[in-house]
């Protein structure tokens, strides 16, 4: 949906958080849910879909007349699709996820084929005047990784050499339809890419050298004309949560990327658990069994601590990061578990909720990014206590949204 008083802004909320993987899946909750959200938070204006499709349902999308009866469907309800969330390759609910999650990586060819076909269904369903992006995920997961120095650049040259390969999709596309589009790689706690200076260090190290003498010798253009087109068509999803757990202010990640010239193609609001670690141990144990409800089976849940010189330490599952909680030097630990975004406080623990608000807040003077994807998949997850109905939890989110930027 366009955000009312600035109409620059498309809101919508991410699909994911409805199990299902095959298309007929995702379309019946697309029906279920999606024509009562509009009635209730835009009747009468268009409203807008965050469309997460698995690699099956993208294939099946792609099959006979899906594809035309679906943009039938939207034209008819009134909706559009700007923005496609490809990091989830296959299963994404009710089964273990953990570090799978990040398979077939950016070095395999799988990976291309699925987000190749995501971009001809984006082209196919994108509304006139739009930019639509497909985000995904951050090359790699660095523990399979970082201990194998030579597997590690290999990984980094190949992935680079994929990325480029559907970036020139896209640059034919644009060129046929008009239409722009762009991979929005989104970094998280222990991607190949986590953060800002990881973000900038691989776009001037690896994808601009590397896909750009790619995309130069393909176009038969200039090194730095292919440099500025990657630039155009490979950018950043930049998920609140993940940044914050990170512990990166929104300020200096917008200024740090756009002095590399590095976009943002999408933002991801989301927001993660945080909680101050106490001196006495008996209120640190207490904290242990809050957080043990979240410690669940199906995600991987990232740990970050800072200590009070400013050092960090990661843990790669609160699982395992639990244990040692009570004997921390840290001072806070921050945990990425998408939390609704409306919870600030939750017994003794917090959310990074002031992190959402502030970067809402600097939107409205920075024209940084268009797209905002509310992106809390984890409700069948949460504890109880945290639960209401999907529908009315949803309409929360996107009101507390729409209220922040209100206030700004």
């Amino acid at each position: 949906m366009k955000i009312t008083n600035n109409t620059n802004f498309h809101l919508t909320y991410c699909s994911n958080i409805h199990p299902g993987e095959s298309w007929l899946e995702v379309f019946a909750n697309l029906e279920k849910y999606i024509p009562e959200l509009k009635s209730r938070l835009s009747p009468t204006e268009p409203f807008g879909i965050g469309l997460r499709l698995a690699d099956v349902a993208a294939k099946q999308l792609l099959e006979t007349n899906n594809l035309a009866k679906f943009q039938a469907w939207l034209t008819q309800e009134d909706l559009y699709v700007f923005t496609l969330n490809g990091f989830p390759y296959g299963g994404f609910h009710r089964q273990v996820v953990k570090d799978q999650v990040y398979a077939p990586d950016w070095s395999i060819q799988e990976r291309v084929n699925y987000t190749l076909n995501l971009a001809h269904i984006l082209a196919a369903l994108l509304p006139e005047g739009l930019d639509g992006g497909i985000s995904t995920l951050p090359l790699s997961y660095k523990p399979w990784w970082v201990k194998e120095q030579a597997t590690f650049e290999t990984v980094l040259k190949q992935s680079c050499l994929n990325i480029a390969s559907v970036v020139l999709e896209m640059i034919r596309i644009y060129e046929k339809t008009g239409k722009l589009l762009h991979i929005d790689l989104e970094p998280e706690p222990d991607g190949l890419v986590e953060n800002t200076s990881e973000v900038i260090d691989f776009y001037q190290d690896w994808l601009l050298p590397i896909s750009g003498n790619y995309l130069s010798e393909k176009l038969n253009i200039e090194q730095t004309l292919a440099e500025t087109k990657l630039l155009e068509h490979v950018r950043i999803c930049y998920d609140t949560c993940h940044f914050s757990v990170e512990y990166e202010e929104p300020q200096s990640v917008f200024t740090r990327l756009q002095s590399a010239g590095i976009k943002i193609g999408k933002i991801q609001i989301s927001a993660a658990i945080k909680v101050k670690i106490p001196a006495e141990v008996e209120k640190r144990s207490l904290i242990v069994e809050r957080l043990r409800p979240f410690a669940e089976s199906t995600y991987l849940h990232q740990v970050i601590e800072r200590c009070s010189d400013g050092t960090l330490h990661h843990y790669p599952d609160l699982i395992t990061a639990l244990p040692n909680l009570e004997q921390s030097l840290a001072e806070e630990w921050r945990t990425h578990f998408h939390v609704p975004i409306f919870i600030h406080d939750y017994q003794i623990l917090q959310s990074t909720q002031d992190d959402i608000a502030t970067v809402l807040h600097l939107l409205q003077t920075n024209d940084a990014c268009s797209h905002l994807e509310i992106e809390t998949y984890t409700w069948d997850v949460l504890p109880s206590e945290m639960k209401i109905d999907l529908l009315t939890s949803i309409q929360r989110e996107y009101e507390w949204v729409l209220k922040e930027f209100a206030a700004n």
